[in-house]
C-alpha cells in the first residue's frame, strides 16, 4: 500500500505540525479531569500515528520507531486509565522522549538526504522542532520525578505531574524568548535545560538556515529558466 495515494499523509510532516499545534490550544480545555487526560492520551496516540509515518518516509529505520513505539503506545493508555501513579509516569516519560527525539532525528534525515527543498520538508522544519520541545518536556517531567522539586513556578515547587506546564518551559527554551515563569532550581535540571538551549540556537543556525538557502537558491534557479 502506498501511503502517499492516502490524503492524510500526502504531507506527513504539515500533519504531524498541525496536531502538535491543535494539541497545545486544545489542552487548556480538557481541564485535570480522567475524561480530560484520556481524551489528550487519545491525541497524543494519533500524534505518535503521524510521527511514525512521518518517519517511515526518511531514511531512518523503522523497525527503531516501532520498538520505541510500542511501550509509548501502552504506557499512555496505562498513565490514562490509572492517573497519578509516578513509576508509570516516569517510564512513559522516558519512552516518549527517546520516541519524539528519535522522531526528530529522522526528520532531520529526511531534511538532510537531498538538495531538494520539497513542500512537505518545509513543513518538516516545523514539524521538528516541535517534535523536539515535546521531547525535552517529557525529559523535564522525567526529571522532576527521579530528582523532586527540581523546578519552580515563582518561588512554589512545581507539580511533578504539570506536563503542560513542562511543554511551555521547553517551547519558551528552545526558542530562547524567555517567557517561562517556570524555571529550573537543580543542578540536574539546569543542565536539561542548557541543553535544550544550545539545541534550539543550532537548530536556527545550522537546519533553518540551511533550508532558507536552498529555497533561495531554488526560486533563484526557477526565475533564471523563466527568463
Amino acid at each position: 500500500m502506498n501511503w502517499r495515494h492516502i490524503p492524510v499523509v500526502k504531507h506527513p510532516c504539515a500533519d504531524l505540525l498541525i496536531i502538535q499545534l491543535a494539541g497545545i490550544l486544545i489542552y487548556p480545555f480538557l481541564g485535570d479531569q480522567p475524561l480530560g487526560r484520556a481524551l489528550f492520551s487519545t491525541l497524543a496516540l494519533f500524534v505518535l500515528v503521524l510521527a511514525v509515518m512521518a518517519v517511515r518516509m526518511t531514511p531512518a529505520l523503522n523497525w527503531v520507531s516501532a520498538i520505541l513505539g510500542l511501550p509509548v503506545v501502552v504506557l499512555t493508555i496505562w498513565e490514562a486509565i490509572s492517573p497519578g501513579a509516578e513509576s508509570v509516569v516516569l517510564w512513559s516519560s522516558v519512552f516518549h522522549a527517546a520516541f519524539y527525539f528519535y522522531t526528530g532525528y529522522a526528520l532531520l534525515s529526511y531534511m538532510f538526504a537531498d538538495h531538494v527543498v520539497t513542500t512537505d520538508e518545509l513543513y518538516a522544519t516545523g514539524a521538528t522542532f516541535t517534535v523536539v520541545a515535546w521531547g525535552f518536556a517529557y525529559v523535564y517531567l522525567a526529571v522532576d520525578i527521579v530528582w523532586p522539586d527540581s523546578f519552580s513556578v515563582v518561588a512554589s515547587p512545581l507539580d511533578a505531574k504539570a506536563w503542560f506546564e513542562m511543554l511551555f518551559l521547553s517551547v519558551t527554551t528552545m526558542t530562547s524568548t524567555g517567557l517561562s515563569d517556570i524555571y529550573p532550581i537543580r543542578p540536574h535540571a539546569r543542565s536539561f535545560v542548557m541543553i535544550e538551549q544550545i539545541a534550539g540556537m543550532l537548530y536556527l543556525a545550522l537546519v533553518v538556515a540551511r533550508m532558507i538557502a536552498l529555497t533561495v537558491t531554488r526560486t533563484a534557479i526557477r526565475d533564471e529558466k523563466s527568463d
